[in-house]
């Protein structure tokens, strides 16, 4: 079995998020993929099966099994590209399915996928000021045009903006304390932004959940964001760009767009290089 090592949403051939994409001739069982994931040690490594005309996919990080992670399918939909074609790829989640597209556009492949059914919620408040309280930014440096909430793009992301890039540059935080407080609120990523202007977005991602202190590229979060942005009535719909990674030398560009429809699938896009 060979694992294929891609990073998703490469920012001009380079940087991105590199996980690890293996498609299968049998099921293995979950021990056997944690093991294989610990082995490749990204963030993410995710694991297709063929099923009739769909693939079924899962997701493991070093530590746990992920619900849904996007920069993993971004990968799995450039290697599907690359063995069986340009198209659509339906793709079996744990929890429903959704669907991916490879097209090619000025010599560059492209994966989309298009999210399941997307909403956002409130936290408590107490909640909220334990994730402040773990972060190296206080509640003056956040960006009050922009309220905390959560939202679900296939796994739950707290969003939240800080008022300038600094502060985004500047970000650290207590890993344990925030590992322990997402998984006692099922909160998978937290993705902290700036916004340069409406359609251009700068993120920050912690992933303690999954045992990593930052993601370079979350495409899950990604999608949350555009969730977030159609359920505040801040950008009801239309396109925008994130930017993450770049503090950690590893610039990422993602692609997102949304409908006015309120909780309707979300697309996000980028390109994807081999990791050698």
């Amino acid at each position: 079995m060979k694992v294929e090592k891609v990073s998703a949403f490469a920012y001009k051939n380079r940087g991105g998020n590199p996980a690890g994409v293996l498609i299968l001739d049998e099921m293995l069982s979950e021990k056997q993929m944690l093991e294989i994931a610990k082995e490749v040690n990204y963030s993410e490594t995710a694991f297709l099966l063929k099923q009739g005309n769909s693939f079924r996919i899962q997701y493991f990080s070093p530590e746990t099994e992920i619900a849904f992670c996007g920069h993993a399918t971004i990968a799995s939909g450039f290697i599907l590209g690359q063995k069986f074609g340009l198209g659509i790829y339906e793709l079996i989640l744990n929890d429903g399915k959704i669907q991916i597209e490879v097209t090619k556009n000025n010599s560059k492949i492209f994966t989309s996928i298009n999210s399941v059914k997307t909403s956002t919620y409130d936290i408590e408040e107490d909640y909220i000021n334990n994730i402040i309280d773990s972060f190296s930014f206080s509640k003056n440096d956040l960006n009050e045009k922009y309220p905390i909430k959560v939202s679900f793009s296939g796994i739950n992301n707290l969003i939240l903006f800080v008022k300038n890039k600094k502060t985004l540059q500047e970000i650290k935080y207590d890993f344990e304390k925030v590992k322990e407080l997402m998984i006692s609120k099922n909160i998978v990523t937290i993705n902290i932004l700036w916004e340069e202007n409406e359609n251009l977005f700068h993120s920050r991602n912690a992933f303690a959940y999954g045992g990593v202190y930052e993601d370079p590229a979350t495409g899950s979060a990604s999608i949350a964001l555009g969730e977030y942005l159609r359920s505040m009535g801040i950008k009801k719909s239309g396109e925008i760009e994130i930017l993450q990674g770049f503090d950690m030398k590893q610039p990422s560009q993602l692609f997102v767009s949304f409908n006015e429809t309120l909780n309707s699938s979300i697309r996000v896009s980028g390109t994807c290089r081999f990791v050698n």
